[in-house]
């Protein structure tokens, strides 16, 4: 502790040296999830607070980032691990029968999860001539495996920041996401032992450190707060898609539409808008980008009913969508129909970024809006089509009046920034004893 503390002290005005953090993560692809894209965002504001950063990914293939180091983690082949896990996946080729559940059912993880565990903690090990004063584990989706091979190396146990960016194990989270996986209990086991052997944990949001912090009571006293970042990205040179009208009063959905997350309502509630201002037809879109095969046949039928609802049900590239969210006239962050929300959404911080009026549709206690703020204009829970509409024309004539309109947030876009990170940081070896 006492060298974490030398060496983080240069980070003050007039100082020459530079605290070196190693990042374990799953994937740095900015175009296989929004996981990806958080990472990537946090691992470029570390590198731009003045960090020595090196990245051990597990992308499998190559990946360069600017001011960073960045290895890719070998799968480990040819253990008893890869062997049984390569083994299983040929059974279930041939005989089209998983023992996925099964096996989790016994060991809690899949053979390939153990092998993929192995092989970024072998790489971990590799890595100590780098002799980090910190080492941040960062995951996508429901795997923590970089967590779990932090688990296999002790010696790094008390520089080691756990980053939990979602509930889990699955049973932990709210309503409507909530289910039980097969080996629930060793998952929970699992994630207990991470909440007890990392030295420090970080969370995207407040209410997630809180409701994790409910089940694994550790985390509330290592747990700091590090949202989703804003990144600096170079969109100006993407062309806007045929699709896209910039005259028109443009409001963007970008994300994924999962079964827990309906755009029925608000298609319903646009609808209803339409109808109340029928200049509006040809004067606006909605427009809903990404996967949503959950609800095709209805987005199907919606779109011949109403001409200026445009749907991508499709991974749309992330930098199409970043000039996107930049030229319309709002952004729509959607959440799902539930009591709380503890996630931060990921787009959350280029919504900010984009500067354009969000509406939000989200549950009343949710983080993206204790962060707008209680008295913020444009919310509405998710499945409320009445008070969706008001909020829709409440925009449309605020556009009308001015086409230029800006969410004017600069305390989010600073809370967003590598500035917060650096602070939250600080505060957090600042609270250490005898500092």
């Amino acid at each position: 502790m006492e060298k974490l503390r030398n060496e983080f002290v240069p980070l003050l005005p007039n100082c020459h040296f530079r605290m070196k953090i190693l990042v374990v993560v799953d994937s740095i692809d900015v175009n296989d999830s929004s996981g990806s894209k958080a990472n990537v965002a946090l691992i470029q504001n570390l590198a731009a607070c003045g960090f020595e950063v090196c990245v051990l990914h597990y992308t499998q293939k190559n990946i360069i980032l600017d001011a960073v180091t960045c290895v890719a983690v070998p799968e480990k082949k040819w253990n008893y691990l890869y062997v049984l896990s390569r083994t299983e996946r040929l059974f279930t080729r041939l005989t089209k029968i998983s023992l996925n559940k099964y096996l989790e059912q016994w060991f809690g993880f899949s053979f390939t999860f153990f092998n993929d565990s192995y092989s970024i903690a072998t790489a971990v090990k590799k890595h100590k001539d780098f002799q980090p004063d910190l080492i941040l584990t960062l995951s996508k989706g429901a795997s923590f495996r970089p967590h779990h091979a932090l688990l296999k190396v002790p010696e790094f146990h008390n520089k080691w920041m756990a980053y939990v960016h979602d509930p889990y194990p699955f049973h932990f989270y709210p309503r409507p996401y909530n289910w039980i996986q097969p080996g629930y209990a060793q998952k929970e086991r699992f994630f207990r032992t991470v909440s007890g052997k990392a030295e420090y944990s970080a969370f995207p949001s407040q209410l997630l450190k809180e409701w994790m912090g409910s089940y694994f009571d550790n985390f509330l006293k290592t747990g700091i707060i590090i949202p989703h970042q804003v990144e600096k990205n170079t969109i100006n040179d993407i062309p806007a898609p045929d699709y896209f009208d910039s005259t028109k009063f443009n409001l963007l959905h970008a994300g994924n539409l999962m079964k827990q997350r309906s755009p029925i309502p608000l298609i319903k509630a646009y609808k209803k808008f339409l109808e109340a201002f029928p200049d509006a037809e040809k004067q606006s879109q909605l427009l809903l980008l990404g996967p949503a095969d959950f609800y095709e046949e209805e987005l199907i039928n919606f779109q011949k009913e109403i001409t200026s609802l445009h749907v991508e049900n499709r991974n749309v590239p992330f930098k199409e969508v970043l000039a996107l969210q930049e030229k319309v006239s709002v952004n729509i962050i959607l959440e799902s129909k539930s009591e709380i929300s503890p996630f931060l959404p990921g787009k959350f911080p280029h919504c900010i970024a984009a500067d354009k009026p969000i509406l939000l549709l989200s549950p009343y206690y949710s983080e993206t809006r204790r962060l707008l703020g209680e008295n913020y204009s444009y919310w509405a829970e998710a499945d409320d089509v009445v008070k969706i509409k008001t909020k829709i024309e409440k925009l449309y004539l605020n556009w009308k009046e001015n086409s230029n309109q800006f969410l004017n947030r600069k305390d989010l876009e600073k809370y967003c920034s590598n500035e917060h990170v650096k602070k939250e940081l600080f505060k957090l070896f600042n609270n250490t004893q005898n500092l």
